[in-house]
């Protein structure tokens, strides 16, 4: 019996072996052909290397305060770049612990994980490295559905990857990595997230902090803290980036228990044209750089563009000053509304007064014919008829309320009459030695109140006007705040200066006799005495001093000027009164201290505009009476306790200012205006306050007067401001001129007349 051959094993294992290494050198060879063909562009163009080098961004222009914070941006895509000496150690640690363990270890792709992924079919996750997806961020954005457009985006991926990895280091590759990101909301970029999801600076961010940012990157939509639907699972996707961490070695244990159980808060705080602060500012500014970039070509002849070139644009605004007279602004103003609700239930046509139903109805019409919705509608074809139609049909909306806003029903004609019930407001704040403005508020919400009532809206200035007058005779006649005039009617004939009738004012409160200084007739706003002055002076010269004052506004030389019957914008009234505590020097408000480029390539510096416009003496004697106002006149409602205020119409809070404080306070016809115009040494503040329209106002004096609606909001912001000791705003007295010999003190300058006045009485014997 013949014995089986056995089987060849050292054939078998040469055949096997054989194959082996065909399968490895012919799968090698195939993969080196894929990048071979992916490399030559037979699966799409690739980024050339000046691409490489400059990888196309939409970077933002961001504007930043006086005191090194971004106060906002103007962007398509809301990126500021950031450096990666800038990018806190935690966050770099979290992505790589969580995305790329190996990041440090490969040159663009980890073959470890890119197998792991093949064998287990992407179970463990895929296999992406940092480096692939900042490949696929810069130059291909989502992937296909289609499996071989997927397949041949891979390849380019694995291309653009390596020559990343060439062509940058580690440390470049993170930052342009967390630059490109999108975390949604307008948060491009890990700046960008930083400040809108949590309120801060990178380098600000705790851990947990940094990780819920992490988390965001594997999908930013699916987990987004801001989303109410999606906080559990992005609560559950930082933990794993805390998990990984620590299994990193990054964190300790103790250290991922504890940070684990800590809830996850965001402050979220987007970044738009209508939220944040200085929005009103930000809105002017980007109208004056829509204009420069036309002046201020780049240097191959092209315009800069503030929404994608990264412009810087240093701002003299302080965005705690800032912070400060939105917060003054908020706390009156929602008080204020509270009181003039209160008042109009018994008004039948409210808001409005002195105006008949006819009157109001064509006034509504004119509001819906200037609104958005009847220009778009109106541009879409609809006819005029139909947009009518519309306007009275309810319909969703979100109106604004000082609680906040809220979602309701109503037709569009009525929520325009909702709107014209909220008294309207602005604020500048200055710094006389510099011409620095530091604060902007332009209205209450910029959301839904755009129109900017520091420069664009122009009103009423009434009785703040009166201080130019008594500038222009004390300049003129030489005269001295205590000199006396007497308080009986003034009449300026038919005739002069061009007047075709009769021009004799009244006192506000009708009471007449005896004689005033100066100082006191202003303080108690003396009608009378101020159009002797303005007599004595001409209009001319009045307007000549207005206009030196920096009002740019038209006025017309008559003497009704005197009582503030001109319109005039807070920002010409701001930069105006801001002379008399520059020692008379007119500084023209600066707003923007230097524009740079991306780069940090200064573009334009900016310097104040200044001239003499009366001399130091003359100027401190004005400010001398404009602190009387706030000793014993309309303005002494600073040093008093507020409870004086009808209806508790500031909070009942005292405000009890003791330092020297020059202003000035105003109210026109009706209380459709209120005024207050006020300064220390070193800061300058205009507020007015008013309805939409002159007829919409309170329907008494008490209410309306600049005392009780401007006031409050100068003095809050005030007292916010002082308590910020950094600021170091001024509680000292004005400085005295050297060599100054007018007499102030009004009792002293009688004692002296009349001893002047004994020893010049000549000898009877003679």
């Amino acid at each position: 019996m013949m014995s089986k051959k056995k089987p060849d094993n050292t054939a078998t294992f040469k055949k096997f072996t054989k194959w082996l290494w065909i399968l490895f050198l012919g799968g090698f060879g195939f993969i080196a052909l894929l990048f071979f063909l992916g490399s030559i562009g037979v699966f799409g163009p690739l980024p050339s290397f000046e691409e490489l080098e400059n990888p196309e961004n939409n970077l933002a222009t961001e504007v930043i305060s006086i005191d090194d914070k971004t106060l906002g941006k103007y962007f398509n895509e809301n990126r500021t770049p950031i450096k990666y000496k800038d990018i806190p150690e935690n966050i770099v640690k979290a992505l790589v612990a969580t995305e790329d363990v190996r990041f440090y270890e490969h040159s663009g792709i980890d073959f470890y994980g890119t197998t792991r992924a093949f064998v287990k079919l992407g179970k463990d996750g895929g296999a992406s490295t940092v480096t692939q997806q900042l490949a696929k961020l810069l130059f291909h954005g989502e992937g296909s559905k289609n499996l071989i457009e997927r397949l041949s985006q891979k390849i380019k991926e694995w291309i653009i990857a390596i020559r990343l990895e060439r062509q940058y280091t580690k440390e470049e590759i993170i930052t342009m990595y967390f630059n490109k990101q999108d975390f949604l909301y307008n948060a491009v970029g890990l700046r960008s997230a930083a400040r809108i999801y949590f309120g801060k600076e990178p380098k600000e961010l705790k851990i947990e902090e940094a990780a819920v940012l992490v988390a965001m990157l594997k999908n930013p939509s699916l987990y987004n803290p801001h989303r109410e639907s999606k906080k559990e699972k992005t609560l559950l996707r930082r933990n794993v980036v805390l998990k990984q961490m620590e299994k990193n070695g990054v964190i300790s244990l103790e250290e991922k228990d504890s940070l684990q159980k800590l809830p996850m808060v965001i402050n979220f705080s987007p970044e738009d044209t209508g939220y944040g602060v200085a929005t009103y500012f930000r809105e002017y500014l980007r109208g004056f750089l829509k204009t420069w970039v036309k002046d201020n070509k780049k240097p191959d002849g092209t315009e800069y563009n503030i929404y994608r070139d990264g412009l810087k644009i240093y701002v003299t605004l302080d965005s705690r000053m800032q912070q400060y007279a939105e917060d003054a602004m908020k706390e009156h103003m929602s008080n204020l509304q509270r009181v003039f609700y209160k008042q109009q239930k018994k008004n039948k046509n409210a808001p409005y007064y002195d105006l008949t139903v006819k009157e109001i109805e064509r006034n509504m019409e004119s509001a819906m014919k200037r609104s958005n919705r009847f220009r778009r509608m109106k541009k879409a074809g609809v006819s005029e008829a139909d947009i009518k139609k519309s306007f009275n049909e309810k319909t969703e909306m979100r109106v604004f309320s000082w609680k906040g806003d809220i979602d309701t029903i109503m037709t569009p004609m009525d929520s325009i009459r909702y709107y014209k019930y909220f008294m309207r407001a602005g604020l500048m704040s200055m710094e006389p030695q510099t011409g620095h403005v530091k604060a902007w508020v332009g209205g209450i919400n910029y959301k839904h109140f755009q129109y900017d009532m520091v420069k664009q809206g122009k009103r009423q200035v009434g009785s703040t006007f009166k201080p130019f007058v008594y500038a222009t005779a004390i300049n003129q006649l030489q005269i001295s705040p205590c000199e006396e005039f007497s308080n009986t009617i003034w009449t300026i004939p038919k005739g002069k200066y061009g007047l075709d009738k009769d021009w004799a004012p009244a006192n506000a409160d009708h009471k007449y006799g005896g004689f005033k200084t100066l100082k006191n007739a202003l303080a108690t706003s003396t009608n009378v005495i101020t159009a002797q002055l303005i007599d004595k002076t001409t209009p001319q010269n009045v307007v000549k001093l207005a206009k030196n004052l920096g009002i740019e506004s038209d006025i017309l030389a008559v003497p009704s000027i005197a009582l503030g019957t001109v319109d005039l914008s807070l920002f010409e009234m701001t930069g105006a009164y801001n002379t008399f505590p520059s020692k008379g020097m007119y500084v023209k408000p600066i707003m923007i201290l230097r524009i740079e480029d991306k780069n940090g390539t200064v573009l334009e510096n900016f310097t104040p505009e200044t001239k003499e416009v009366m001399s130091e003496e003359s100027a401190y004697t004005v400010v001398n009476l404009l602190e009387g106002v706030t000793q014993y006149g309309s303005g002494a409602r600073l040093r008093n306790a507020a409870r004086s205020y009808p209806d508790s119409i500031v909070s009942g809070h005292p405000y009890k200012f003791k330092n020297p404080i020059g202003g000035k306070t105003g109210t026109t016809q009706n209380q459709s205006d209120g005024w207050f115009m006020g300064f220390v040494p070193n800061l300058t503040t205009g507020v007015w306050v008013g309805g939409e329209e002159r007829s919409i106002h309170f329907a008494d004096i008490g209410r309306g007067q600049g005392a009780s609606m401007a006031l409050p909001i100068w003095a809050l912001y005030m007292k916010k401001c002082y308590a910020d000791k950094e600021l170091e705003i001024s509680d000292g007295a004005f400085i005295k001129p050297a060599n100054f010999d007018v007499e102030l003190d009004c009792d002293k300058y009688k004692k002296q007349q009349e001893e002047d006045q004994n020893t010049t009485e000549v000898d009877p014997e003679f």
